[in-house]
């Protein structure tokens, strides 16, 4: 699966769990010259405190439009270390 945005791979891997529809991607697969940290933090009552990423592409920004959770609850640890996207990030098939 790839994550691409404003021209960018922002990440690729073969390698995604998907969760109530969305992709995460491990974090070593996405780029992180693309990432700026966000204080931005939501909370999911099942997989626990999220945080976010603004992305950066060709001088363009995008505000919390990639997520993860640093420690997810049980229920939830499939998605350790991994990233999600949304906010206009195209995720295809490679």
């Amino acid at each position: 699966m790839k994550a691409t945005w404003n021209g960018a791979t922002i990440a690729q891997s073969d390698d995604t769990v998907v969760v109530e529809g969305n992709h995460y991607f491990p974090a070593g697969s996405v780029n992180p010259e693309y990432l700026r940290p966000s204080t931005t933090h939501t909370t999911c009552p099942w997989k626990g405190e999220a945080s976010y990423h603004t992305l950066h592409v060709n001088g363009q920004d995008n505000p919390d439009a990639a997520w993860y959770y640093p420690t997810p609850k049980d229920a939830a640890r499939q998605i350790a270390g991994r990233v999600a996207f949304w906010k206009g990030v195209t995720i295809s098939a490679d």
